[in-house]
Formats: structure tokens, sequence, C-alpha cells
């Protein structure tokens, strides 16, 4: 394996955007990096970044979601590693390099960060936040008979060749749960690894919602007795 994409979906991240950039470009993998941005319809000064940025940019001419702009992501990434990365500070990008390492050595297909394994995290999670990721990882569990603690993690790391033949369909949040059933009953070769988590609040720019975790629900129960 030569090169790795990093998708990052964006909507209305002016303030975080360059920070976790250059967190990105620090952390190296021994593959060639490509790095690409998926605007889904920024409204606050985010695209005024874009033109001093050596990276391809995507566009979105209305706002569409996450999934949607993984969605039109997954179609222009090039590298043999796909991996996600979201445009706010939650996440540090030197925990993806133990990710991407169990794909390059061909131990995994999809390899997920887990919040939850952890348990230093716990005191960083929103409250709410906390019950409903346990809740959602005790389903999928459950419904797929499978050893996972973090199914709405944003780290996911993937076999390019494997995710590109998977149809994404959700356009929102429920991206989460319909990419994670859908990769289990393809087969994949999945583990978790621990990764750090530092919550930002809905002031802060948070966007999901407990509507997003019901709707993660439905999503779940659907797409297990879907053909997929």
């Amino acid at each position: 394996m030569n090169k790795i994409t990093i998708l990052i979906p964006v909507y209305n991240e002016k303030k975080s955007l360059p920070e976790i950039l250059k967190r990105v470009e620090n952390v190296e993998f021994g593959l060639e990096k490509e790095i690409i941005l998926i605007d889904d319809c920024s409204t606050d000064g985010t695209k005024d970044l874009y033109p001093s940025l050596p990276y391809k940019v995507l566009y979105h001419k209305r706002n569409m979601g996450k999934g949607a702009a993984l969605r039109t992501g997954f179609e222009q990434a090039s590298g043999d590693i796909i991996i996600i990365q979201d445009a706010d500070l939650e996440y540090n990008p030197e925990d993806y390099k133990a990710l991407v390492e169990k794909i390059k050595d061909n131990t995994a297909d999809v390899v997920y960060g887990s919040r939850l394994l952890d348990k230093r995290n716990r005191k960083n999670f929103l409250p709410l936040s906390y019950i409903g990721n346990i809740t959602l990882s005790f389903l999928t569990k459950l419904l797929f008979k499978v050893n996972i603690t973090d199914m709405e993690t944003c780290y996911k790391a993937f076999r390019a060749d494997f995710i590109k033949n998977v149809k994404i369909e959700s356009d929102r949040f429920d991206f989460e749960p319909e990419i994670t059933a859908k990769v289990l009953k393809r087969g994949a070769r999945f583990i978790e690894l621990p990764i750090s988590y530092n919550a930002r609040t809905v002031t802060e720019g948070k966007k999901i919602t407990w509507r997003d975790g019901v709707r993660a629900i439905f999503t779940l129960i659907k797409f297990r007795f879907t053909d997929v």
C-alpha cells in the first residue's frame, strides 16, 4: 500500500479547520498522503480559507449532511487506505497511525478508533452523549454479534478496495450506523483500537443531537434486515 486518503467533511468550521489541518499534516504514515476537504455548503466564511490551501476541495451547492459529504469524498479518494477526520478538534490525528498500521499489515479491512476503550475519556464526554454512545454500541453488538464499543466514532479507517464497493445511502449522521452495519454484514475483518477524545459543546459548534441518536437506532435495525 502506497497512499492514504484523509477525508474531511466540513460545515462551518472556520475557527478549527486551520488547526486540524496542521495536526493532520504533522502525522507521518510512511505513505503518500492525500487530503480531501468536502465543503457541505458552509456559510460562516470557511470557504475563504480554501484558496490558500494545497488540497483538493469538493463543494456541495446545498447543505446535505455528513453522510452525503463522505459519499462525495469516497468517490474521489485515490488512496489505498481511506480514513475519516472531522474538521473540529475533538480527535487527535496522531491516534490514527495505529489504525492505519492494522490495514497496512493486512490484519484488518476496517479499523475503528474507540473512545470508550480508553476509560480516561469518560470525563470528556457530555453525559447524554456518553449514554447514547454506550446504548448504540450495545445495540450494534446485539444485532450484529460483534464485539464493538464505539459505533459512532469519527475515526474509521478502511481498505479502499473494500469500502468503495459499499453503497452509502444516508445523508446525515446516520452514515455511522449504516456504514457499520454494511461492513459487518459484508464480513469485514473488523477491529477497534483505543483513541483519545475531547468533546466540544453545542455552543462550541457540536452539531449532532439526540434526534440523530434516535435515527441511528432505526438505521441499525433497518440495515440489519436489509440486503447490502
